[in-house]
């Protein structure tokens, strides 16, 4: 059984697909099986975005899958999830989201020291296909000037 302080499951698409301007950290309504099934780290983030509705945050197409020894009481996977921000922040979000191909998708789930469930959002800007490859190259260099460096202090 792993360690549930190590989970943290990551969106890569999110990065590449989106430019992230904004981070924010919110808590995550999880009933009994989710948890279980989440230290053990059985979720995906991909594909998952946030939407408001009636004031409130949610998240769709988290996949927590089912609690390997959960009864007839197992969650459904793909439920959408409600996010606990302060109201502040909601507000911030919801303006920011009058923007035009501005939208906030998940990019990574984990477990803080206290033991709670927590998403990392980010409001983000969709990227052409053109800035991906910009990006892909950027991410290239990077990685080779790191070789070069490490190579050359050994």
């Amino acid at each position: 059984m792993s360690d549930y302080r190590n989970i943290n499951i990551r969106n890569k698409r999110a990065t590449f697909d989106y430019e992230i301007i904004e981070e924010y950290i919110a808590g995550i309504v999880l009933v009994g099986t989710e948890i279980k099934s989440l230290r053990l780290g059985k979720a995906s983030l991909v594909d998952s975005y946030c939407y408001f509705e009636r004031g409130e945050l949610w998240i769709r197409n988290v996949n927590i899958a089912e609690y390997t020894w959960g009864t007839c009481n197992n969650h459904v996977p793909k439920r959408n999830r409600k996010l606990l921000l302060n109201r502040k922040e909601l507000d911030k979000l919801q303006r920011s989201l009058q923007d035009r191909g501005l939208t906030v998708v998940g990019l990574r789930l984990f477990i803080n020291e206290r033991g709670l469930a927590k998403v990392a959002i980010g409001l983000a800007r969709g990227r052409k296909a053109y800035d991906k490859r910009e990006y892909i190259k950027e991410n290239d260099a990077k990685r080779e000037m790191d070789k070069a460096m490490k190579s050359h202090r050994g």
